[in-house]
């Protein structure tokens, strides 16, 4: 018992021609029933082509109605009509239209790959399949690796692959050989034998013998429909059918689907990537150059930052200094003279006070034996070197008692020790030198002080006690130095200070330097810095994401064919979408592999060539950044070819050299 499976009532397919129209179907009314062995002959424009795209849901008619099992085709989506595709038809090409860059099992797998059925079923069938066509010992085989009669046999099998209810062959045998055409047919009487509907387009009245009806064309309409006289009599052998496929039903679930045609696209993008190394390598060039730039100047930022902090550390952690006077341009700042050692002492009682020390300043000569040198000489607290985070490297540091006996005992820095002593550093501690006029015992030797510029001055530390009575015969203090508590916020310690100060002297009469703000104004000038200089790297990125788009457009226009291809088996706009998406975003992700490890490379030659004291400091968020900034150009410039690519009009496609 038959039932109508493909039914046309009044189709009507025209093309635009000049200022008209050209009609390739006129009113075409075909019944077709399950399981049916058809011909459609016709010389070259007589339609035969046309009809068959329409049956394969390839094309739409211009007008008339299309119904599949009693479906109506007109109102459908281009993904539903690329569901039915996938799920009922099967298609055999005249030119094979294989992927070249796929094996033949993989080649046949594709129906299956956009069907979401899973990777180690559809293997087995697929191999099953081929095994069945006697093509089990060419399953790794690239197409240009394989014969004409083989190619066309991995074509049955991608029919095949997702059931192939419904056979489309376009010229069949038309590439091959009599012998081998012979047995392609031969392959196709045995489908039929087997259930599957089997429509062959053909010119060729020996091919349409094969057939149990034959459809004729001429000028786009039916001219006779009837069985043949001279049908070919082939006796089937049942054991060497191609069994059809049997599916459980058992797919892959929503994630394994997504998944797996992730996976089947990366896989498709890298094959494409590798056939055209050169070209891939020129398009991904621009990331790989913004990318290393982008890298390599947040890098030499953080360095560039990090020293200037360092200097800036040196010269006393979390500390505020307090002097006289409105500010640093206050010419009537000399004319103050109420800090007192006791406000340093006061201060020094708070619980968010870690130390302070008063300090006052002169400059002098400092002899030892014949030499004599300008030395910068410090009045400072027993608590000086905590509040500076001073190192000791010899010896020790005057305390309290020293400060209240206005001890004659001083410590030098390193650059003093060397202009006095010379390299010679032993004994250092215990010798006596002069600073100024007044003779001085060296108690302690540190490293030397930090300066932003450099510091090539002598330093010499002694209590301010002794500065202020024996050298400058004053009683007041230069200024305050206050280390504040890890634990406490340098702006509240601020506060408070300026409270306590201006309640002890009754007015404002000082202000007060926060190393923190330093700081903060170095690290958001540097980042400001890194910034400007990213952001003129930053457009070599640009450059880049419109050369790949450019290309992606040409690669587009060179796979027109391959797209058709896909489109024929099952695959949906989503799924050609995501392909070519893929495949920008995975030029980009290597390009920006490519770029971190050339500035990485540039990190090792800039230290290579002497720059120890300027380092380049590799950030593991540039690097994510990066990253992330090439994978956005990817999908950014990516989107629009791989948007053309998935709306390419089917027939066109196919129909492209």
């Amino acid at each position: 018992m038959t039932s109508t499976l493909l039914q046309l009532r009044g189709i009507r397919r025209e093309y635009p021609s000049g200022e008209g129209a050209f009609a390739a179907l006129k009113a075409i009314d075909l019944d077709i029933d399950s399981g049916e062995c058809i011909a459609i002959m016709g010389v070259s424009g007589s339609g035969k082509s046309t009809l068959m795209n329409i049956l394969g849901l390839l094309d739409r008619p211009t007008s008339g109605t299309y119904q599949i099992a009693g479906r109506g085709t007109a109102t459908l989506t281009a993904d539903d009509l690329a569901e039915l595709r996938r799920e009922h038809f099967g298609f055999i090409f005249q030119r094979y239209n294989l992927l070249p860059d796929l094996t033949a099992l993989a080649n046949v797998e594709v129906p299956a790959v956009y069907s979401g059925e899973g990777r180690t079923q559809r293997h087995a069938r697929a191999a099953g399949i081929l095994s069945r066509l006697k093509l089990e010992n060419r399953l790794a085989h690239r197409p240009g690796q394989l014969s004409g009669g083989q190619q066309q046999r991995v074509s049955i099998a991608r029919a095949l692959m997702n059931g192939g209810e419904v056979i489309l062959a376009d010229e069949p045998t038309g590439a091959l050989d009599s012998h081998v055409g012979e047995e392609v047919l031969t392959i196709l009487k045995q489908l039929h034998a087997k259930g599957h509907t089997v429509i062959i387009v053909t010119h060729d009245p020996e091919v349409a013998k094969h057939a149990e009806r034959i459809i004729e064309l001429r000028d786009g309409e039916i001219t006779s429909d009837s069985g043949s006289p001279q049908r070919s009599r082939i006796t089937i052998n049942e054991a060497s059918l191609p069994a059809t496929p049997y599916r459980s039903g058992v797919r892959s679930t929503e994630e394994g689907v997504l998944w797996d045609r992730s996976l089947e696209a990366m896989r498709m993008a890298l094959l494409s990537l590798g056939a055209h190394r050169l070209r891939t390598f020129l398009t991904m060039l621009g990331i790989v150059i913004g990318i290393a730039s982008v890298v390599s100047v947040v890098a030499l930022g953080n360095g560039a930052q990090e020293k200037i902090l360092q200097s800036i550390s040196a010269l006393g952690t979390n500390t505020l200094e307090i002097y006289p006077g409105n500010g640093f341009g206050d010419m009537r700042a000399g004319r103050v003279r109420t800090l007192r050692a006791t406000d340093a002492l006061q201060l020094a009682s708070q619980t968010f006070v870690d130390s302070a020390t008063p300090g006052v300043s002169t400059s002098g000569t400092v002899r030892y034996g014949s030499f004599a040198a300008n030395a910068q000489i410090y009045g400072v607290g027993g608590q000086y070197f905590r509040v500076k985070g001073m190192k000791l490297i010899e010896g020790a540091t005057f305390d309290s008692q020293a400060v209240s006996r206005m001890d004659q005992s001083v410590v030098i820095d390193q650059n003093a020790r060397e202009e006095l002593f010379g390299k010679v550093k032993d004994n250092t501690v215990g010798k006596i030198i002069l600073v100024g006029k007044v003779p001085s015992r060296i108690i302690g030797v540190v490293e030397q002080a930090g300066n932003i510029l450099g510091n090539t001055t002598l330093s010499i530390w002694a209590p301010y006690t002794t500065v202020m009575g024996r050298m400058l015969g004053r009683s007041y203090v230069s200024s305050i130095i206050v280390r504040v508590s890890d634990n406490t916020s340098m702006q509240m310690a601020e506060d408070a200070i300026m409270r306590i100060l201006s309640i002890q002297h009754g007015r404002k009469d000082f202000f007060i330097q926060n190393t923190a703000k330093i700081r903060e104004s170095v690290e958001t000038s540097t980042q400001t810095m890194i910034f400007l200089v990213g952001s003129i790297a930053a457009i070599s990125l640009l450059v880049g994401g419109i050369g790949i788009m450019n290309i992606m457009l040409v690669s587009v226009t060179e796979r027109t064919r391959e797209i058709g291809v896909r489109v024929a088996v099952g695959g949906r706009r989503r799924d050609i979408l995501q392909q070519f998406l893929t495949e920008a975003v995975l030029v980009c992700l290597i390009g920006g592999v490519l770029g971190v490890l050339l500035a990485l490379g540039f990190g090792v030659f800039f230290q290579y060539m002497g720059n120890d004291n300027f380092p380049m400091i590799f950030s593991t968020d540039s690097i994510i950044a990066a990253f992330i900034c090439s994978t956005l150009i990817g999908i950014t410039f990516g989107y629009l070819p791989a948007r053309h690519a998935a709306r390419l009009d089917p027939i066109e496609a196919l129909a492209r050299e």
